[in-house]
């Protein structure tokens, strides 16, 4: 995967660093709504020293969108009114609702015309960090800007809103003159290789901001990871976090990693508690050089022994139950350097030149896109055990709609924390990956790919629960 490089990205530009201090944006809905999203174009510049500005699609005219807030437990009722020229929707990611509401175009509800609009209404089952973004043609809405935070405090929250920072954090492609390149999108190199990479990050919208911190006092960091493609690589000891919740789903404790880099995948988040001494930055290691895109300046000192951490409440979530679960199996083929591969796309078996024509480049089990016929058809509250063997050459993020799961092996590698639950997961090239859950939410849903240019090139599937 090719690294961010910022030094040879500034040179090419022409264009020196900046860091304007400012706190990230928030925009608190009420649960009493109704919320108003429109997506529609605006003008944003994304590099702080650009001649020219981006045209972006995004949500009330800002990316990220609006930060929703409410408890656990509330209704959240939103009004989408598109005006885009193409169609769209919004799924509410990592949200348990029903299936009416998780905004797939195509399997749990039709798109939403230029012009039109839809009513979103659910009640918010956990409380955690989620996101909200387009999902329909995402790889072109999403990577234009058309996104936005979710955020679910505790009944009584633990982090007051002074200690409590949201980071969304998003990778664009610019063109020499500091601009979106949207000439670029739907390229099939990028379908077919590692998605669509970016060559500078942005924070909340805005290019290495810093946040204003207190010396001693614990703080909440939620990240969340808005790009298309890119798997940013972290290494929270660098300040001393303590990881307290992956993908919206707190831990028990709040638990130090013993490992570096931290990969998180697109669509992922990781929530970080950490009491500062001193300035820090996040830093993005895959380049030869770590690069910088968000800085923490620290005032005043911190007193003696550091404040203990407050600990989250677990989710209520259905176990597992292994010894009864129904095995699963899924194979992920094709893409650039996967070898030759059979694929069917709608009924059709697809030569290299149907690939191209179609862009259908990727299958899973054989099968390119939605397929008639569901992955597997599940009694509500069976535990199913999903092997996902990746035989290509690329990293993917699987996202798994409706559901939390826990990974239960993983080779070459330890499955991870197994007390954690997850809502997508990340699998290398040539590696298997299982993950357990009980399949107690009725419907249609979505199984696929979060590189986003790989999920439009084949990586889509669906499961049904009884």
């Amino acid at each position: 995967m090719p690294a961010l490089d910022r030094r040879a990205f500034m040179t090419a530009m022409g264009l020196a660093a900046a860091t304007p201090l400012l706190r990230p944006a928030r925009a608190a809905a009420s649960a009493a709504g109704p919320l108003r999203l429109a997506a529609g174009p605006s003008e944003h510049r994304l590099h702080p020293e650009a001649a020219a500005l981006s045209r972006l699609w995004t949500y009330n005219g800002a990316t990220p969108g609006p930060e929703i807030r409410l408890r656990q437990g509330e209704r959240l009722r939103v009004r989408l009114d598109n005006r885009l020229e193409e169609a769209t929707s919004i799924h509410w990611h990592g949200i348990r609702i029903a299936n009416a509401m998780d905004g797939v175009a195509g399997l749990t509800q039709d798109p939403v015309a230029p012009g039109g609009g839809f009513d979103y209404d659910f009640v918010v089952p956990d409380a955690g960090t989620y996101w909200y973004h387009a999902h329909n043609k995402s790889w072109n809405q999403v990577a234009r800007g058309l996104y936005g935070p979710l955020i679910v405090e505790e009944p009584e929250p633990v982090y007051d809103r002074a200690h409590d920072i949201t980071l969304m954090i998003d990778d664009w492609r610019l063109g020499r003159d500091g601009a979106f390149d949207a000439a670029s999108l739907g390229a099939m190199m990028d379908w077919s290789h590692g998605g669509r990479l970016g060559n500078w990050l942005t924070v909340n919208g805005e290019s290495r901001p810093v946040f204003a911190l207190k010396a001693g006092e614990p703080y909440r960091l939620r990240l969340v990871n808005a790009a298309n493609a890119r798997v940013l690589e972290l290494d929270p000891r660098r300040f001393d976090a303590r990881v307290i919740a992956y993908d919206g789903q707190a831990l028990p404790q709040p638990a130090r990693l013993d490992y570096a880099p931290f990969l998180l995948g697109p669509a992922q988040r990781v929530d970080l508690a950490v009491v500062p001494r001193r300035d820090f930055a996040l830093e993005e290691l895959s380049g030869g050089e770590p690069f910088a895109f968000a800085r923490f300046a620290v005032s005043g000192r911190p007193g003696g022994a550091a404040p203990a951490l407050p600990a989250l409440r677990p989710g209520a979530l259905p176990e597992p139950d292994l010894a009864a679960a129904r095995p699963v199996r899924l194979v992920m083929q094709g893409g650039a350097m996967g070898g030759p591969v059979d694929i069917t796309y709608k009924g059709e078996k697809l030569d290299g030149r149907d690939m191209r024509d179609s862009g259908q480049v990727w299958a899973f089990n054989g099968v390119a896109n939605l397929a008639e016929e569901p992955l597997f058809s599940a009694r509500r509250g069976e535990t199913i055990l999903l092997e996902t063997v990746n035989s290509t050459g690329w990293i993917h993020a699987m996202h798994l709609h409706g559901h939390h799961f826990r990974v239960t092996a993983r080779s070459g590698a330890t499955a991870g924390d197994g007390r954690a639950w997850r809502d997508t997961f990340l699998v290398g090239p040539q590696q298997t990956t299982t993950i357990a859950f009980v399949a107690d939410n009725p419907g249609r849903w979505l199984l696929h790919c979060h590189m986003l240019e790989h999920a439009a090139a084949g990586m889509n599937t669906w499961f049904e629960v009884a």
